[in-house]
Order: C-alpha cells, then structure tokens, then sequence
C-alpha cells in the first residue's frame, strides 16, 4: 500500500480532532511494552474486538496482554457514527440464499446476541457513553421503500422480530423532515452512543479485569509456532494464543487477512449546537441511517449538534477539506443547512469485505482474527471480541458459525487496493442492490 494507515492521517499517539475526542476525558495512557514479556494470549489491537476479547479472556482467568500501536479507541472503535444496528451488515434474506436458512437464523441470534452484549456492558461497567434506542432507515425511492416493508415483514413474520415498523411518507417525515426521503423503517431495538466513550469504558473495565494494556506498541513482528513471538520497538511478548483485532489498520500482520479486509475512509462533520433548529433535522432522539451507495448516516449530539457521516474519498489520504466533503452530502438532505457552522470534521479508517460481512477466521490452532465490520462494527466487533475468547475457552459455536461466511479474496492484491476501491465498491455496490 505503500502508507501506514496507523500514522498516515493522524498525528501518533494522539486521538483525532473530533467532537468525540474533545467531548470524552481519556485515561491517562498506558505504558508501552518494554522487555520480555509473558502471557496467556497476546491481543494485537486496542478497539472494541481487541479491548472485549481482552476483557472476557481476562474474566476468564487467562493472563492478558494487549498491545495498542496508538491509544485505545484510537481507530473506528472511537470515530464512528455511533450506531448499534439489528441484524448482521447483509439482509436476512441475503444470508438466506447465500448460507441456508439454519446459519441465517444462526447469524440473526448472533446479531441479537451482539446488541445485548453492549447494552449489558454498558450496565455492568457503568459505561457513561448516552446509549440512546432507536435507529430510522431512511430511502429515496418508492421502489427502495417497498423493498424495506417487504424487509421490516419478513423479520417480524420470519424471525419474531417485533421490534422494528415499517413507516410510510408521513411516518417518516415525523421523524426526519428531509425532503429526499419518502419511506423507511423505525428500528427501536437497535440504539446509538458516543463511540469513543464507549471504547475508553471497555478499556477501563479490562483494566480492571487485570489486562496489561501497553499504548505506543506497534507490532512489527510475528513468529506464530506452538509458542508465538511479538514484536515491538522496545519489547517482545510470547504467548501461548494470539488475537489479531486490527481492523483497517492490520499493515502488513497477515497476508490472508489483509487480501480479504480492504481499508476505507469515512468522514463525519459536528455542526454547530442547532439549538430550537433540532426538530428540523431530528424530531426524536433516534439516528438515521439511508440508503444511498456511500451511506449517509446522522443523529443528534447530546449538546444539540447535528452528527453526520458522509462524503466519499477513494485514497488512502484523507482529504484536504473534510468538513467541505461532507457538507455536500448534508445539504443533499437538509438544504436548509447550506450555511451551518461545522465546529468539528474528522476522517476515520474502517474496513470491509467482499461480502459486507466480518471476516472472522482461525489462521492457525492458536491464532484467531476477527475483522471487515463493513460499517456494522459497534455491535459486531464486540461480540466478535467476546466469540473469540470463548472459542479459545473451547466454546466455538459462536465463532465458527461466523466463520462459515465465505470471504473472497478482492482481486488485484493488497498492491492494486487504490485504484481498485472505487471499481470494486460500485461493483459489490450494485450486486447488493441486485441481491446477488
């Protein structure tokens, strides 16, 4: 790739300028590993799948040592739109088709399992993050908005799902006054948060639990055998188990990982507070989440700030203006907001797949990675945290059913990903509309 994600876009050791940074009080940092160390497992990666695996190994009783090349939360654990969503990145009916009926109804248990895990972490640890329920999905089309009631249908006839109504032109506009939309759904099992204070509560608690957290530890190296060998500038760790949680920011760890979880770049603007505007935007406290093909997605802010995620950038270097490249989007949706105040624009790395569905996978007997969310990461790379500590528990159901989801390599190799990015989204783009 030629960039190192880690410290292409962002200062090290320093958390973007965000309005989640600047709204959350970080813990003082962690000690980077120096020396020989030793442990049970070695989780590489301080976001949420590193940061809950550590914490339910550690509860477990093994010996925990998580390396974190920047800070805790540093990536899109603590950059993200804040959403919880139902359900896994891929539709039900999707999963269906492509896995079978009794792995799809796997993945939707998951899915729920997935959500409740936060909810109850967030209960257990006194995590003050403003876990909020609810989340709209907004369309454009009647085409679009026919498709989700026939959607909203089948999980509450297929999968007992009661949670989530389908709401017409007016339901809608209730909710989210825009003028583009005409249709969607109102999910009020799914829920939004502050992401990065939710990341620094999981840290926290498996801290608490007896994890040795070190910040400023990039891996450099790995040796896997029956023992495996980490390391970093200033230190070496061996382990017996090793968790590879890194997402978008995995480099060069793991050829066959990286050839399956392609690295993008989000954006999201912090408005000004709206003050009485907020109703114009938001008339509850839900997030929204459309369907357009670079996704717009956006709630309100605890101080009154309208939240929104968007903008489309296919490099590898985050753009000049960020705060310009999502107000095009915004305006798209609330033309009213041409002239807001942006107080706050942050770009962040995430990853997907082929597929749009995790890629979770057993690379050796004690090797496990879990990592692609496609933007569905919140729920799902907690739980893919907590799948993964139990499979090396030697509870693997969880994790082996996430498994099974076939996950392509994308063509062209990790050398050709640049160019690629823009071909290869409008094209899985497309085949998800046409539920290929």
């Amino acid at each position: 790739m030629g960039l190192n994600l880690l410290y292409s876009n962002d200062r090290k050791g320093t958390y973007p300028d965000s309005w989640y940074a600047a709204t959350a009080t970080p813990l003082a940092p962690f000690a980077p590993l120096t020396g020989d160390a030793r442990a049970d497992v070695c989780v590489v990666g301080g976001g949420y799948t590193g940061l809950s695996a550590a914490l339910h190994l550690a509860e477990a009783g093994r010996s925990v040592i998580l390396l974190e090349a920047n800070r805790v939360g540093f990536g899109a654990s603590g950059r993200n739109g804040g959403q919880l969503g139902s359900g896994q990145r891929m539709e039900q009916d999707g999963l269906e088709n492509l896995l079978g009926t009794a792995d799809a109804e796997k993945l939707w248990q998951l899915a729920e399992n997935a959500k409740d895990l936060v909810k109850s972490l967030i209960t257990r640890h006194d995590i003050d993050c403003h876990l909020k329920p609810g989340i709209a999905h907004a369309y454009f089309s009647k085409g679009e908005v026919d498709h989700e009631h026939r959607y909203v249908e089948h999980l509450q006839n297929r999968y007992g799902y009661q949670e989530i109504t389908a709401l017409d032109h007016d339901g809608l506009q209730a909710i989210c006054p825009s003028p583009a939309y005409v249709g969607g759904s109102l999910d009020m099992g799914a829920a939004h948060l502050h992401p990065l204070k939710y990341a620094l509560g999981l840290a926290r608690a498996a801290a608490a639990a007896g994890v040795r957290i070190c910040e400023g530890s990039e891996v450099l190296n790995i040796d896997e055998g029956k023992q495996i060998r980490l390391r970093t500038a200033a230190g070496e760790v061996v382990a017996d188990q090793l968790v590879l949680a890194c997402n978008g920011y995995l480099g060069g760890l793991n050829r066959r990982v990286a050839a399956r979880v392609m690295p993008i770049n989000n954006f999201i603007a912090a408005t000004a507070p709206l003050g009485a505007e907020t109703a114009r935007v938001l008339a509850r406290d839900v997030a929204v989440a459309d369907s357009k093909f670079v996704v717009n997605y956006f709630r309100l802010s605890h101080d009154g700030r309208l939240l929104f995620g968007g903008g489309e950038s296919y490099g590898y270097r985050f753009p000049s203006d960020i705060a310009a490249t999502v107000r095009k989007p915004m305006v798209q949706i609330f033309p009213h907001l041409r002239d807001v105040k942006i107080d706050y624009a942050w770009g962040g790395t995430l990853a997907i797949t082929m597929k749009r569905m995790p890629y979770l996978v057993r690379l050796a007997p004690n090797v496990l990675s879990a990592s692609g969310y496609s933007g569905h990461g919140v729920g799902t790379a907690t739980h893919a945290g907590q799948l993964m500590a139990q499979a090396i528990a030697g509870e693997s159901d969880g994790f082996d059913t996430m498994a099974r989801v076939p996950a392509p390599a994308f063509p062209g190799g990790t050398a050709m990903r640049s160019p690629l990015l823009a071909l290869a989204m409008t094209w899985y783009a497309l085949r998800d509309r046409i539920g290929v």
